[in-house]
């Protein structure tokens, strides 16, 4: 592709070189996937400055380079564009090189702490069921119709997301939904990109690691609203005190949902029961199969998303009775002797707490609730006790135990969230490391009826020790565990 046309619309400061001699083949922000004819863009990462890399690049092949700082000396057989900022110049650079995809289909985003990965598979499988053919992107999994492509991100990159969004559009989708994380959002990952729509779920504490401040975390999820167009919506949750900090500065149509507050989009929860429960969605009602105020929330979203896209009201309620959620959202096992198991990607204390008020809220007395946790290394460590209190409020008994570790001691973590431990209830505490057996334990504490539930990983198929990616499933483990003889 013609260099002029990728770097259509990108705020450039100077060129040194040529532009009329130089075809894009690839774009690269990493200097080891160079290859001749490459547009190499050196971004500053948390980790490392593409700025350092540049020579290899060159070396590599890459004949064009976007850079923040030029070099102290240039090569005249390569093209230097100067940038205010790198990353969003990647992500021009790259709608600009798949033929800007997202204006070619309606590209709705969803952000917020919980209940991302929810929303968007909600909103594919729901689309799906109305005769469309339909893309996600998500924490779980990317899908363009049937094809299953595995997600490493909740927000693929710049040059990845495009490509996706190009396939999907060649692929003949209508609809496309994505998470889109607070990360992506100060990286510039979604940069570029044409919204129909964007929907925000909530707000609660998580990413300081990244973010550093809870205002910072909070202006990310705004800026996604701020950057949407005047033909977009821009849909949030009126019953979380930040719903409207979303909408004060975008141009974008706004729309509110919720279930206590006034809002354009109205539901409450009638009855509930562990196979589904029965909603009012704008006054009429509708049997659905997931279950607690969370889920319920990200119905409304759903529906009310489909209703801002022009879908008729019948449809679209009888559509999201069919509806079943996310792999690792609030999965159910149960064994022989009538123990009842619970996986779910919970991992931040509010997420912990409406998983665990949703299966108090349900159970008998004599049900004991038993909770099985931990908390990821190299991560926000400032939750970690908070984890604890969340699980210990609605907990009969509570494991503390390792999640995905990564370059942290696996001890520490646990000692971090044992800090959230009040004196009187250690004595319904246990911390087992090995993640395993606290699940084992976990079965051999409960009685017949009791529920266990196994929170933090979710789907994910694996456990992260030291960089290594080890197999380990939850819901495989709780199986295992409950048939073992």
């Amino acid at each position: 592709m013609d260099l002029k046309k990728v770097l259509h619309a990108i705020p450039v400061q100077q060129v040194v070189g040529n532009l009329e001699e130089v075809n894009v083949h690839s774009l690269c922000f990493d200097s080891r996937k160079v290859e001749l004819g490459s547009l190499f863009i050196a971004v500053r990462g948390v980790q490392t400055d593409g700025h350092l890399f540049i020579d290899k690049a060159i070396t590599s092949g890459a004949r064009a380079v976007i850079v923040e700082e030029l070099p102290v000396e240039t090569l005249d057989s390569v093209v230097y564009i100067l940038v205010a900022d790198s990353a969003y110049a990647l992500g021009i650079a790259s709608a600009n090189y798949y033929g800007n995809p997202s204006e070619q289909l309606k590209l709705v985003g969803v952000t917020g702490t919980n209940g991302k990965t929810t929303v968007a598979t909600l909103l594919f499988q729901l689309f799906t069921e109305l005769g469309y053919h339909v893309g996600l992107l998500s924490t779980v999994q990317n899908q363009i119709g049937t094809r299953i492509i595995p997600a490493t991100h909740t927000t693929p990159d710049p040059i990845q997301l495009n490509g996706l969004l190009r396939e999907m559009v060649d692929d003949g989708c209508d609809y496309a939904f994505m998470e889109v994380s607070s990360h992506a959002v100060v990286q510039e990952r979604v940069a570029g990109l044409v919204f129909a729509g964007g929907i925000f779920t909530n707000i609660t504490h998580d990413h300081l690691d990244f973010h550093k401040t809870f205002d910072n975390y909070i202006k990310a999820k705004k800026k996604f609203f701020d950057d949407l167009d005047a033909h977009a919506f821009a849909l949030t949750n009126a019953d979380d005190r930040n719903g409207r900090v979303m909408l004060q500065n975008t141009v974008a149509h706004k729309k509110s949902y919720g279930l206590r507050s006034g809002a354009d989009f109205k539901a409450k929860v009638i009855e509930s029961h562990f196979d589904g429960m029965l909603m009012s969605i704008d006054g009429q009602e509708v049997w659905v199969k997931l279950i607690g105020d969370f889920n319920a929330y990200n119905l409304l979203a759903a529906y009310a998303t489909a209703i801002l896209l022009e879908q008729e009201t019948v449809k679209v309620l009888t559509a999201l009775s069919t509806l079943t959620g996310a792999e690792g959202r609030f999965e159910t096992v149960k064994s022989a002797n009538g123990v009842f198991g619970i996986v779910d990607y919970a991992h931040t204390p509010d997420a912990v707490e409406n998983v665990l008020k949703t299966i108090s809220s349900l159970r008998r007395p004599e049900q004991k609730i038993i909770t099985v946790l931990g908390c990821g290394g190299d991560r926000d460590k400032t939750k970690r006790p908070e984890m604890a209190q969340a699980a210990l409020r609605y907990s009969d008994r509570f494991l503390i135990t390792s999640d995905n570790p990564r370059t942290e001691d696996p001890y520490q973590i646990i000692k971090d969230i044992e800090a959230g431990v009040e004196v009187d209830q250690k004595v319904k505490t246990l911390s087992i490391a090995d993640r395993k057996e606290a699940i084992r334990v976990a079965f051999q504490l409960a009685n017949p009826g009791d529920i266990i539930l196994v929170a933090g990983k979710g789907h994910e198929k694996y456990q992260d020790v030291n960089g290594v990616k080890h197999h380990f499933d939850d819901k495989e483990v709780l199986e295992n565990t409950f048939n073992e003889k």
